[in-house]
């Protein structure tokens, strides 16, 4: 399995979007200062994941949550949750 996810920064609140074949020891690596991009930021919360069989259909979806409409569809995605709560 392949997973995309929405990691937020207890720090500021920013959102970071990836995708890895070991969704936990991605948490992890992010979370001890391993990746240079979210280092400044650290620690993160898992906020949201997507599963996928293909390696191509997660990183096709990663690319997307980076575009405009994706960030569109996260915030909406975020709203949507935060109203259920």
């Amino acid at each position: 399995m392949y997973y995309t996810y929405i990691l937020q920064s207890l720090k500021n609140g920013s959102l970071y979007i990836g995708y890895s074949s070991d969704l936990k020891k991605r948490v992890e690596t992010h979370n001890a200062g391993k990746n240079n991009a979210t280092k400044p930021f650290i620690p993160y919360k898992l906020i949201f994941y997507e599963a996928f069989l293909d390696k191509s259909d997660a990183k096709n979806r990663e690319i997307y949550l980076k575009s405009g409409y994706g960030r569109k569809t996260i915030n909406k995605l975020l709203k949507s949750f935060l109203r259920n709560l």
